[in-house]
């Protein structure tokens, strides 16, 4: 309460100053939108995957200097307790070759679609795995931003968050949370999970970007915490010496990366990719040996796309490639991962109707999520959405979701 105070405090400190720098009035606009959510399972029983209600609010307020913007959003679930929550809540202060953007906030990064590379400034949200848009699955982080032009073609940015804010995961009884079989029911030990609030424990992040008429690219680095936790696993003594037991105590390990991200044009193709080299992430393995069952290893990841629009019709396909450096046989990731995506989407009658397939093809386990879904705009604000999630294989990212097939329907008023 006390972080949450200070940081109110702030965002009105600044916002008055920006408000006595400006030489025009301040004009505050209120957008959002309702919304209706309603999946159901195609497997028998045919159980209501998710119903949600939505309400979600935009405030801004802003001036040739400064800016404010708040994001509270509400879900009502009739079967669950319900979540309200501020997604973002910032203000802007705007001066001739500096942006600053204080409080609670989404940072995009990086030109991958779907995948999160260098894209790892917001944590995620996965409670619904990645059924939500990716502009929802963001968790907004307490941060700094400063934005630096020395020209109009080169620019910096600099990110401090002072407090570490993990992804969620999906709920322990919900149809999301991976099944682990265990011999014996396991015991957790979160005493370590928490990250201290210290400077020593606060986040950074900085990118370079050039951007130019044949070529946008970016380099980038960080120094922050894996917002999934490490599971430390050692064997207990059990009751049943047939079932051994487990005592697994989740905890956040520091993260380094550095990366680069570009997007060109050629010959009417839109030519893009990013990829990072992450340094010390823990992997589960197999050797006894090991401390808890871990072992550190740094690992590449990168995104090549193509993107190519001719008419009503737009196409883009990815490769996606992690590869573990110094691998080790009882690391239980494979060594090399392939992921592919493509997306195909076609506008028709005015455009008051668009038909998208996107999927995911994971080349190495041989398992997919297809997302099929139609989209009918009968006026501005009105939107109806049909769409179907098809999950294939038996094991993998995708394919530990086989009995998770599902159609739904979304309907939205924007205001």
């Amino acid at each position: 309460m006390k972080i949450r105070a200070y940081i109110l405090g702030t965002l009105l400190l600044l916002s008055r100053l920006g408000y006595a720098q400006s030489s025009e009035e301040p004009k505050l606009e209120i957008n959002g939108f309702v919304r209706n959510f309603t999946g159901v399972l195609l497997a028998p029983p045919n159980e209501y995957s998710i119903i949600q209600n939505t309400l979600n609010l935009e405030f801004r307020l802003q001036s040739d200097k400064f800016a404010l913007y708040a994001n509270p959003y509400y879900f009502q679930y009739p079967n669950k307790a319900d979540e309200f929550r501020l997604r973002e809540a910032y203000v802007d202060i705007y001066l001739d070759k500096f942006d600053f953007r204080l409080g609670k906030q989404q940072i995009v990064w990086g030109q991958a679609d779907g995948v999160f590379i260098t894209d790892i400034v917001s944590p995620l949200d996965l409670t619904d795995f990645l059924m939500r848009d990716f502009n929802e699955i963001r968790i907004g982080v307490n941060a700094a931003k400063i934005n630096y032009f020395p020209s109009y073609d080169h620019s910096f940015e600099l990110v401090w968050i002072p407090s570490f804010t993990p992804g969620i995961l999906p709920e322990a009884e919900g149809i999301w949370n991976p099944s682990i079989e265990f011999a014996a029911p396991p015991t957790f030990d979160n005493s370590n999970r928490e990250v201290p609030f210290t400077l020593e424990s606060s986040e950074v992040f900085l990118k370079y970007s050039m951007s130019k008429s044949w070529a946008d690219f970016q380099l980038m680095g960080a120094y922050t915490w894996d917002d999934a936790p490490t599971m430390h696993v050692t064997p207990i003594a059990p009751p049943d010496p047939a079932a051994p037991g487990l005592l697994i105590k989740p905890e956040h390990h520091r993260l380094a990366l550095a990366g680069m991200s570009f997007n060109t044009e050629i010959q009417g193709f839109v030519l893009r990719g990013e990829g990072a080299y992450y340094f010390d992430k823990y992997y589960q393995t197999t050797d006894p040996a090991s401390v808890d069952f871990l072992v550190q290893k740094n690992f590449i990841n990168y995104v090549v796309g193509l993107d190519k629009t001719i008419g009503d019709w737009k196409f883009s396909t990815q490769f996606i490639q992690r590869v573990i450096i110094d691998y080790d046989e009882q690391i239980k990731d494979d060594e090399v991962d392939n992921l592919a995506t493509l997306l195909v989407s076609k506008s028709m009658f005015r455009e008051t109707v668009r038909l998208e397939w996107f999927s995911y093809h994971g080349l190495t386990n041989n398992d997919a999520l297809m997302r099929i879904r139609g989209f009918y705009y009968p006026q501005d604000a009105v939107s109806l959405e049909l769409g179907a999630n098809i999950f294939t294989g038996s094991k993998g990212m995708f394919g530990q979701y086989d009995d998770n097939d599902m159609m739904y329907v979304r309907i939205k008023y924007n205001f």
